[in-house]
């Protein structure tokens, strides 16, 4: 795992070796094992390491054999042996171990085609020396992040956009139409960053950049769902084994090299870890009602692994919150970017280099509640599951008949016949696009709206005879999931130097979760129903069928808490805050919270992430000091 940047000008060697360097620094948390650069009359590129394969000879750039091609990479790819013998015998010749070079390798046997080769999370970039044109892709879900420019003669291309802001050529701007949609789904929705003219590669594209500047971009793939005829016990037994595989795959390192799992309540963390059973397992819990360690040192008990966890106090919590935002790059107010930022801490101060997570089960499984499990009433979910079962224009007029009525199940029966695009944009649904507009200046007023983000996406699925819930699945997985849930784990993870794995989020697992059918995921009994029933094969039924937690964050206790709700008016009350928002309104919004008045926390909290944030980049110009990891390698190699 580590960090890459690189960026093509026309200026001096002597120049670019400086920049190159300070735009490395800024993301040496990404990797502190080692560093490597490479500079031509044309390009600079750069790379921050932490290494797990062929530690002592994968220092990055990697060149082929005539050194007409150099590659930066991050990520982990793990059907890299296989590939690699693919290669050798096909005249290919290796100068070290790594996975890296395999990725090399294959782009001058494959061409383009090497994305669809590669199973594993990656970004990468490749420099054609004697073309003087880029390559470049992101892996199929969006695991890892990549980001690119192009401003003032100067293409640029990175895992963070914060490396850029070392270039002189870089325009730092604030991107005016990320906030209204960022208010409605709480993440950067827009491909745009929060950065003006800084974009993000999407899952599942790659990128060609030309020697007379033209960028292009090309999707290699994307998730297609087509349930196949198959049982009940047919689909768990898929599921079980495609997990017992894909845990086994994602949990490689070299000799010496320390991987682990998290361990939640949840069920996704707690299948990985029965399946991984690592020499240790880590939790994180708030010292409060907010505290999920009990349930997962007695299940670690149960499996008899250590299990390490602490407990979190609201003052470190709360004011730690600034240095998280400035770790993730673009404000994200999901809660949960605070325990797992100290979660991966904890790892990571435990000697672990690796750990692996339990992220993409819910899209790929159909997890979450909102996909239309409003009801408690075992009744109404089975009348909903009979109804489901007719012919989709059929499904629609009864959801129209039941649109506006008012009685027990109307929200869960309507939620699984409506279309889709009628009942779900994604999993966070913070401002209406209309509350939002009511606090912004007019200013800001401005961006793509709900329905030209999400339109899309659901356009891809409409003639797809499949169910509602799989293309809500569809959206999360090119929204949601990308956007916030893997952002924040590649970002918190990766501001501690730790690697997070995610096996249930991989290409061989999507093979299965596409073809399950939805009836089986889905359904009376209660959410990814199939995959608990894999899990509890190997877990205590109440980990199995335990309804999803996610990382709760005490933020409703935080903003009626004195002391910290007059460090939120604080902010509130400063003068750079009327330039976005209608200042009365919001002072009034976090008032009547504290008082009791409302529950607004959410829509507070989104607020504030975003001053927090804006504060740290525009007007702080933040960064933190980060010596501490250089002298960290340096005992280490002493």
């Amino acid at each position: 795992m580590c960090g890459i940047v690189a960026f093509v000008d026309n200026e001096k060697p002597q120049v670019k070796e400086s920049l190159i360097q300070k735009m490395m620094d800024r993301i040496i948390h990404r990797g502190p094992d080692d560093a490597g650069q490479f500079i031509d009359e044309h390009a600079a590129l750069g790379h921050r390491r932490l290494s797990f394969v062929d530690v002592k000879s994968g220092k990055q750039p990697i060149f082929n054999e005539n050194e007409n091609l150099a590659i930066l990479f991050n990520g982990e790819i793990y059907n890299f042996q296989p590939l690699r013998e693919e290669l050798i015998a096909a005249g290919h010749h290796f100068s070290t171990k790594t996975d890296t070079e395999v990725i090399l390798h294959g782009y001058e046997q494959w061409g383009d085609d090497v994305c669809k080769k590669l199973r594993g999370m990656f970004a990468f970039v490749i420099w054609n020396r004697q073309t003087q044109e880029m390559f470049g892709a992101r892996d199929h879900f969006g695991i890892k992040p990549l980001y690119y420019a192009k401003m003032n003669g100067t293409f640029f291309v990175g895992s963070e956009i914060k490396a850029f802001l070392e270039h002189p050529s870089f325009d730092k701007q604030l991107n005016k139409e990320a906030l209204k949609p960022y208010l409605t789904f709480q993440y950067p929705i827009t491909r745009e960053t929060f950065f003006k003219g800084v974009y993000k590669l999407p899952e599942g594209h790659s990128f060609h950049y030309t020697k007379d500047g033209q960028f292009s971009m090309t999707e290699y793939w994307d998730e297609d769902f087509e349930p196949a005829d198959e049982t009940f016990d047919e689909a768990v037994n898929k599921i079980e084994a495609a997990v017992t595989e894909s845990v086994k795959a994602h949990s490689f390192a070299d000799k010496g090299i320390k991987v682990g799992s998290f361990l939640s309540a949840g069920v996704d963390s707690s299948y990985v870890t029965a399946m991984m059973r690592p020499d240790n397992t880590f939790s994180i819990g708030f010292d409060s009602t907010y505290d999920e360690t009990k349930e997962a040192r007695e299940l670690a008990a149960k499996l008899n692994l250590k299990n390490t966890d602490a407990k979190l106090t609201n003052e470190e919590a709360f004011h730690t919150f600034p240095l998280i935002q400035y770790y993730l790059d673009e404000p994200d107010s999901n809660p949960s970017v605070v325990p797992l930022y100290f979660l991966t801490k904890l790892a990571k101060d435990n000697g672990y280099k690796a750990m692996l997570s339990g992220e993409g089960a819910d899209e790929l499984f159909a997890g979450y509640i909102d996909y239309g499990f409003y009801t408690k009433s075992k009744l109404i979910r089975w009348i909903t599951d009979q109804l489901k079962k007719k012919p989709r224009q059929k499904r629609y007029e009864i959801a129209e008949k039941l649109k506006n009525k008012h009685f027990h199940g109307q929200a869960h029966m309507y939620a699984n016949l409506a279309p889709a695009r009628d009942t779900f944009i994604g999993e966070a649904y913070i401002f209406s696009p209309e509350q939002a507009q009511s606090i912004l200046q007019p200013e800001f007023d401005c961006g793509p709206t709900v329905k030209q983000i999400v339109d899309p996406y659901y356009d891809k699925v409409e003639d797809k005879d499949i169910d509602e819930v799989a293309k809500k699945q569809y959206l999360d997985l090119h929204c949601f999931m990308p956007g916030d849930i893997l952002l924040k784990a590649d970002k918190m993870s990766m501001a501690n130097s730790l690697e997070l794995r995610v096996p249930l989020l991989d290409r061989e697992m999507m093979k299965v979760a596409q073809t399950t059918p939805t009836k089986y995921l889905f359904n009376a009994k209660g959410t990814k129903w199939a995959f608990r029933m894999a899990a509890n094969r190997h877990l205590p039924e109440e980990w199995a069928t335990r309804p999803k937690m996610g990382f709760p964050t005490p933020i409703r206790a935080w903003l009626r808490e004195d002391k910290y709700y007059q460090e939120v008016r604080e902010l509130f009350s400063q003068d750079f805050v009327k330039e976005f928002f209608d200042q009365d309104k919001i002072l009034k919004m976090a008032e009547d919270n504290f008082q009791g008045k409302t529950d607004d926390r959410r829509k507070i909290w989104t607020v504030y992430t975003f001053l927090v944030w804006y504060k740290l980049y525009f007007i702080d110009n933040f960064k933190p000091d980060e010596s501490a990891i250089d002298q960290t390698k340096q005992k280490a190699a002493n």
